[in-house]
């Protein structure tokens, strides 16, 4: 699904893993968005996500997950 974010910038739904979280990426949990400030590496391809509201997620190597990307397009 794509759709024009008022910014300009274009919002797509993408999958994503330990190897392909980025930060701004916004990932639902719980039925609620959180927008990734931080990304910490550990151990065995495991990454620390830290949210901008201070809660903390580790997505293992085979972790995936669905999260809203903003994509400028120039």
């Amino acid at each position: 699904m794509r759709g024009w974010a008022p910014s300009g910038a274009l919002a797509i739904n993408v999958e994503i893993t330990s190897i392909s979280v980025q930060r701004g990426d916004v990932i639902q949990l719980g039925g609620q968005p959180c927008r990734v400030a931080d990304v910490i590496q550990l151990p065995a391809g495991a990454k620390r996500l830290i949210f901008e509201s201070g809660e903390l997620l580790t997505m293992h190597a085979r972790t995936r997950l669905v999260a809203l990307r903003m994509m400028r397009k120039w």
